[in-house]
């Protein structure tokens, strides 16, 4: 069974005010005191700083089971809030802080000359993603993964929006922070390769253009990971419940394994133009689940819910064979219910009109602390 490991991205907020703050080197100093940063440790896992001093990214070690990976979810959530409280903070998991904010760039060479060379891009991306690394067996597979997953990857966006704020005010999308990702020049939906020689050659000629500052600025949808023999899918919004984000984690494992015995199999990948990707893209973003989606296949407009229970008959076999069919079906039937992190943070604002309001309820949930 392919190993499912996840990296999140949290926000650093004062433990009073909810505003972002920029401690993440005195955390990290603070968990590193204790034991719990482990740098490409994948037996354990680790905090690790992101772009931004107002970031902590805490990621997993690989699972094949979900429940224990809903458990290294939980571990590393408390881990980096109790380290984060020993400065005056706390963590939220949200794509985007509620609270405006000028962020403080982490002064390593690499982001220093990201700031050189993007300017406000660079300066201003305080946002927080969802990745989710899925064994792979080769780096041809993982090419024609990718080719047969970037269809369905903006149905994970869909389902795990979590970030409708954006300098202080609600921004009218599900995900904002899937616009600003999409500032980079390198974001987005994959073009189809069909081969690995030709994303290898892809791959030379972006690099060429002197642009991105090294391979690991190409920051699309989807990649092969540049440490991991796995499928790094980047495309959702950090979640504030640990129940969505494992349900995200099932879907992108089922991707993964149908996908690789679809190639396996010879079947082509659908050929799906990468404009219409980008369109998918933006209307997940736009809308989360409460609105249309656009079909994988004919990107005509559909109900959500159509689309999502086809993306899920679509990975049944593989949910079959790893056992993940209930956990998905009851995953889905809550944010439908009730939904995304973006339909709950909009409810309290609009109970208290406070974004502090808004904040606090997210570091309650990023801790469990919400029923």
């Amino acid at each position: 069974m392919r190993t499912v490991g996840v990296e999140e991205e949290l926000v650093l907020v004062d433990a009073w005010t909810g505003q972002p703050c920029a401690v993440a080197a005195q955390v990290l100093k603070v968990a590193a005191e204790h034991g719990e940063v482990h740098y490409e440790d994948l037996e354990h896992g680790s905090m690790v700083h992101e772009l931004q001093q107002e970031q902590l990214e805490a990621y997993t070690p690989p699972e094949t089971d979900m429940e224990r990976l809903a458990a290294d979810l939980r571990s590393w959530r408390s881990l980096s809030s109790c380290r984060a409280a020993e400065v005056g903070a706390r963590v939220l998991a949200s794509g985007t802080s509620p609270l405006p904010v000028m962020p403080q760039l982490v002064p390593t060479t690499r982001y220093v000359q990201m700031a050189e060379r993007f300017g406000l891009t660079t300066r201003e991306q305080l946002v927080c993603g969802c990745h989710v690394h899925v064994a792979v067996e080769s780096l041809d597979e993982a090419i024609g993964v990718l080719d047969r997953i970037r269809v369905w990857l903006p149905l994970l966006l869909a389902l795990s929006t979590n970030s409708p704020f954006w300098g202080g005010t609600d921004s009218g999308y599900a995900s904002y922070r899937s616009q600003v990702q999409h500032r980079w020049p390198t974001a987005g939906p994959t073009p189809l390769f069909g081969s690995l020689e030709a994303y290898e050659d892809h791959l030379t000629q972006l690099l060429g253009t002197g642009v991105p500052l090294d391979a690991a600025m190409i920051y699309t949808d989807a990649r092969p990971s540049h440490h991991y023999s796995t499928v790094e899918i980047r495309v959702a919004d950090v979640c504030a419940d640990v129940d969505d984000t494992v349900l995200i984690a099932a879907l992108a494992r089922g991707l993964v394994e149908t996908a690789a015995r679809e190639y396996a199999a010879g079947e082509p990948a659908p050929p799906v133009p990468t404009a219409i990707l980008r369109l998918a893209d933006w209307q997940a973003s736009r809308y989360g689940v409460v609105d249309n989606l656009l079909d994988p296949h004919t990107g005509r407009p559909r109900p959500a819910r159509d689309v999502v229970d086809a993306l899920v008959e679509h990975v049944a076999p593989a949910l079959c064979d790893s056992g993940d069919e209930a956990l998905v079906a009851k995953g889905v039937q809550r944010i439908f219910s009730h939904g995304t992190g973006a339909t709950h943070q909009r409810a309290v604002f609009a109970r208290t009109g406070r974004l502090a309001d808004v904040a606090s309820y997210l570091v309650r949930a990023t801790a469990g602390e919400v029923s």
